[in-house]
């Protein structure tokens, strides 16, 4: 089955599908397009033309989930403090005290993941552990590191969980 008879045969289903989900006609319009060329890249992977329809609508489910995902709405607070956002976690105060306070498993973890810029598949195999363990390592690691952050620092974390805030921390200051 090829793109224009996939468009031909459901394109007035999805369409009434998308605008039922987002109730928005141009969301509605881009996600068709961003589903149909997602069917057109992808149409050599369905494996049973009989599944048509299922697999054209789960890649329309996806592109919903990828609309909401992206559109999320920011609210300023006017009377807090201006926010300083950074991409480089080495500028914040105390980061290098903080890694080097870790647990000597989540430290090597840390260092080969983010500071030396493995991937965490080969972080496991250089430590001899499965990626699983590297996986509970980071999310635990993160975990202290945060909770250094907001009691030390005072920085908070954003809808986005990045740190953000200024720094009022009593080693630094």
């Amino acid at each position: 089955m090829d793109t224009v008879t996939i468009w031909n045969k459901f394109n007035g289903q999805m369409y009434f599908f998308i605008l039922k989900k987002v109730q928005d006609r141009d969301a509605t319009n881009e996600i068709m397009q961003n589903s149909f060329l997602k069917i057109h890249q992808n149409i050599d992977q369905l494996k049973n033309q009989e599944k048509v329809k299922a697999w054209a609508f789960q890649i329309v489910r996806n592109e919903i989930y990828n609309h909401f995902n992206n559109s999320t709405k920011k609210v300023e607070d006017f009377n807090s403090a201006p926010i300083i956002q950074t991409e480089n976690y080495s500028d914040f105060c105390c980061f290098d005290h903080f890694i080097t306070d870790l647990p000597q498993e989540y430290r090597t973890v840390m260092t080969l993941v983010y500071i030396n810029g493995m991937k965490q598949k080969e972080a496991a195999s250089e430590i001899g552990i499965s990626l699983a363990n590297v996986k509970a390592r980071v999310r635990r690691a993160k975990a202290i590191l945060i909770m250094n952050f907001k009691e030390c620092c005072k920085f908070n974390l954003n809808h986005e969980g990045k740190l953000v805030g200024e720094s009022n921390c009593s080693r630094c200051n």
